[in-house]
């Protein structure tokens, strides 16, 4: 991947590096896909890879002694998987898994780390995506706690739609119950709403959105602040979206 070729680079992350960073990352990058329900950081075990995402959608998720999971976080073109390696330790008791198929940017995390001892310049832009990435694991917590499923349901689906090419959200009821942390009968009837009310359409695994003024008006303040520091911190032509 030339750095002329910088430009053309979905993934955000790596579209706002200057030349000079983006070079010193440029030799390790290789594109791996990305298959749905792969888990790409295995919790307590040390990280070997990070994944700056180019298509496609990843979960953190956190993971109980019982069993018992939920997401924390989604992450797409905006953003990368391995954010540990950027803080100096190498493993998390969270999960990394594929939620919607696609394809990233792959380098070992010993290459990263060498390229961050060369760079303050690299290591302070990728700290202010953890800072970006902190503050939406905060919101999710927030409308965790505060907001009715509905709320929470719209603010997903908005987050989801960020990240993905066209309205077309590959997702079953099964996996968004597991991700909302609720009963899968309560999010049937949510999502039921939602389709009368013209903001979604659903089919077998997908759900298309349809109205995302709607959806917006219907997420309220759950939704936008992650979006806004994300917005604030990130310099480069992604700037002004996350």
């Amino acid at each position: 991947m030339p750095t002329s070729m910088q430009s053309s680079c979905h993934n955000r992350l790596l579209a706002a590096l200057s030349p000079p960073d983006f070079a010193l990352l440029q030799p390790d990058l290789t594109t791996v896909p990305l298959r749905l329900g792969a888990v790409l950081i295995k919790a307590h075990a040390p990280i070997p890879r990070v994944y700056f995402v180019e298509d496609g959608i990843l979960s953190g998720i956190a993971l109980a002694a019982d069993g018992g999971q939920i997401e924390l976080a989604l992450i797409g073109r905006e953003g990368m998987i391995g954010t540990p390696v950027l803080l100096g330790t190498d493993r998390t008791p969270h999960e990394g898994r594929v939620q919607a198929n696609g394809y990233a940017w792959c380098m070992h995390a010993d290459a990263l780390r060498a390229a961050l001892r060369s760079s303050p310049t690299l290591h302070a832009l990728l700290l202010r995506y953890v800072q970006a990435l902190t503050i939406q694991i905060g919101c999710t917590a927030l409308a965790n706690s505060l907001y009715r499923l509905p709320q929470r349901l719209a603010r997903w689906l908005l987050m989801c739609h960020d990240r993905t090419e066209g309205d077309e959200l590959p997702t079953t009821h099964q996996f968004l119950s597991l991700m909302l942390g609720v009963n899968r009968p309560g999010l049937t009837a949510a999502v039921s709403v939602f389709e009368r009310s013209g903001m979604i359409r659903r089919q077998r695994g997908i759900i298309t959105i349809r109205d995302r003024a709607a959806l917006l008006a219907a997420a309220g303040a759950s939704y936008g602040a992650p979006e806004a520091e994300y917005a604030r911190l990130i310099a480069g032509p992604a700037e002004s979206q996350a």
